[in-house]
């Protein structure tokens, strides 16, 4: 009887804990988060959301070098590069470093070599005693070039306009690193909805960040830095043993308060394919991931936060409603962040060209939180061995 009666009191306790944490503690969890993501959709996201271009009276014009490192990458030069070899600019050279390439992009560089003057072309031969990744062709590529001002982008990818270096070459404007944008064709099916809406989510951070003067990313198929900073920084040296990261990590690691741009013209975009499978979509987003544990500790510190707080934000939302707690409260808290969330995604989504899923933006970016933290983890432990 006396263990009954002790029993008994412990699970009474146990679920006046369990009672006091759904009535209590829980709903101002919630409202925590809540706050989380309002300040940075308020004090980041928003100011892409506004952004106004400034004016550049006078901007020089100078020559620049564009590097693109190709590895069986035929179809895709044969398709694209001629977008970027017939851009409208008056002094620029095109380099190609292909690397080991066992398909047909020698044969087709040497006939593009013939109508494009300003076409040159690295070769990379196969070494069994020597194994390297992107960062050392794209090395070889910048010490190629004649040119200051590089441009960076991928053989898969295509300039949206023929202004595209113009626009690049402008955005310097004294600074060292140039941010640009590269969203995905669009396309049928979910998987290409989720992939451009996953692009949107990360360019509307990445530029937010660095519209705050603490930049800490870019995207390789579109992005710009000068020759300077590569070799005063000795390129990619810090973090040559991790495959992945010859954009990401460069930017983290070379970013300052004062010496990067940001353009948001749509000139300047890049545009490119999503992967079509959900295994080749799951690999690139685990090979992106697995750099981010090479970040700034404060850079991890603010997207833990806001993806921490996004998961967060939704289990609880869930989990109130269904122990029926003031569903009032519950629900009248999540709409300030969905309309709140809604008002400046709708300006950012049309900029960035995926105005077409504002309407799906809460379903989408409920996937994306939920996915977000299976990627930071098997992305922190993954270890790449090859780049494709």
């Amino acid at each position: 009887m006396i263990f009954y009666n002790f029993f008994f009191y412990i699970r009474s306790k146990f679920d006046l804990i369990v009672v006091a944490s759904i009535y209590y503690i829980l709903p101002v969890l919630f409202l925590l988060l809540t706050l989380i993501q309002l300040y940075y959709l308020l004090g980041y996201f928003s100011r892409v959301s506004y952004y106004k271009k400034k004016a550049q009276p006078g901007q020089p014009v100078f020559p620049v070098s564009i590097v693109i490192s190709a590895r069986n990458e035929a179809e895709n030069l044969r398709l694209h590069l001629p977008s970027v070899l017939e851009q409208q600019y008056p002094d620029f050279e095109v380099i190609v470093v292909n690397d080991c390439s066992y398909d047909l992009s020698s044969d087709v560089l040497k006939e593009m070599k013939l109508r494009y003057d300003h076409l040159k072309i690295v070769e990379i031969q196969e070494d069994d005693r020597f194994k390297h990744g992107k960062k050392f062709a794209l090395t070889l590529g910048i010490k190629a070039a004649k040119n200051e001002h590089l441009l960076f982008t991928d053989a898969d990818c295509a300039p949206m306009s023929t202004n595209w270096l113009f626009s690049m070459q402008q955005a310097f404007e004294k600074k060292e690193i140039v941010l640009g944008y590269s969203p995905y064709f669009r396309r049928k099916g979910f998987l290409n909805a989720c992939a451009r809406f996953e692009t949107f989510f990360t360019a509307i951070q990445y530029f937010g960040f660095a519209l705050r003067r603490n930049a800490y990313m870019g995207v390789g198929r579109n992005l710009a830095y000068t020759k300077s900073i590569f070799f005063r920084n000795k390129g990619f040296a810090a973090h040559m043993h991790v495959l992945s990261g010859d954009d990401d990590l460069f930017v983290n690691q070379n970013a300052t308060s004062g010496n990067v741009s940001v353009n948001l013209d749509p000139d300047s975009f890049v545009i490119t394919e999503a992967k079509q499978t959900y295994a080749s979509y799951f690999r690139q987003r685990l090979r992106h991931m697995s750099a981010g544990k090479l970040y700034r500790k404060n850079h991890i510190y603010h997207l833990t936060m806001i993806a921490v707080s996004g998961w967060l934000f939704y289990l609880l939302f869930i989990l109130l409603l269904f122990t029926n707690f003031k569903p009032e409260i519950t629900l009248g808290i999540f709409a300030v962040r969905f309309i709140v969330a809604g008002v400046l995604y709708y300006p950012a989504m049309k900029r960035l060209h995926v105005g077409d899923l504002w309407w799906w933006y809460p379903f989408l970016e409920f996937i994306y939180f939920l996915v977000i933290p299976v990627w930071a983890i098997v992305g922190f432990f993954r270890k790449q061995r090859k780049w494709n």
